[in-house]
């Protein structure tokens, strides 16, 4: 779809499965599992959506779903479901890798970030060798010296050559990456968690990264309980929503397990998602 100064496509790296418990933290099953069944080992499918910003000769990818980087057992572990990856829904549109100039982090959990790195001869290498890659400072100290808690969803693969080059930049808060995108931090998730606002001229998009994973998520309590600093969540998700629908901004939701994008209004207490259709 264009939408202002950007041509906006969400992309997607396919499907996995993560537990619904840890999805919705203490809300009990009876209630999220009408909406997102869980299968025998209690997870439930989600999505790995990640957006796509053409204007002129920028490519800019905001997150870059699981990657490739895993074995048959952590493919098992996940439930991971996809005919086609990230790099392969780019080709359609006449994309490559190298054509890629811009990679923004929301965070960098292994499902966020999985294609910034791939394997090529052997060699971990950056999967867009002439994007620069973005994310902020404190995310970045997080993945770089984790906490007991969080260490499994760090990978160090997914990041480490590009250390090395001079296109990985840390950010300090709230930041104007490049005109009209911004990485806004709301922690919550993590300490430095981030949404990306767009101004495309004619609209405002926000993608939510793991702040409003999928559109179960627009209840206040429904809270993962992957999320560090809950009450965090709980407190800026509804001020957040209110303003979205007052000022009708497009909503990209990275973890449905269909690529979803919508705009909210209040149905009384509930928030009522009207899709639109990026794919």
């Amino acid at each position: 779809m264009q939408i202002g100064s950007f041509n906006i496509t969400i992309v997607s790296d396919g499907q996995f499965r993560l537990d619904g418990g840890a999805m919705f933290g203490v809300v009990p099953k009876a209630l999220w599992n009408k909406l997102n069944p869980a299968d025998e080992q209690n997870r439930i499918l989600l999505g790995l959506n990640c957006l796509l910003l053409e204007r002129g000769n920028e490519k800019i990818l905001i997150d870059t779903g699981i990657g490739n980087k895993f074995d048959e057992k952590f493919a098992r572990m996940y439930g991971l479901k996809r005919d086609k990856t990230l790099l392969d829904q780019l080709v359609p549109k006449g994309i490559d890798r190298e054509d890629i100039t811009t990679v923004i982090m929301t965070h960098m959990h292994f499902d966020h970030i999985g294609w910034n790195t791939m394997i090529e001869n052997g060699e971990l290498v950056a999967t867009f060798p002439n994007a620069d890659y973005y994310v902020q400072e404190g995310e970045y100290c997080s993945a770089q010296n984790p906490d007991a808690r969080s260490r499994a969803s760090y990978i160090p693969e997914n990041w480490l050559p590009l250390l090395d080059t001079k296109k990985f930049h840390l950010l300090d808060g709230i930041t104007e990456v490049l005109p009209g995108i911004e990485s806004l931090v709301v922690g919550g998730h993590t300490a430095h968690n981030s949404i990306v606002k767009i101004n495309t001229g004619d609209g405002i998009i926000f993608f939510l990264g793991d702040f409003i994973p999928t559109p179960s998520h627009l209840k206040t309590p429904y809270i993962m309980g992957y999320d560090l600093f809950p009450l965090d969540v709980m407190d800026a998700k509804p001020k957040f929503l209110q303003q979205a629908a007052d000022e009708k901004w497009l909503l990209v939701f990275e973890h449905a397990a269909e690529p979803t994008a919508g705009y909210v209004s209040k149905d009384g207490k509930n928030w009522v998602l009207e899709n639109v259709n990026l794919q």
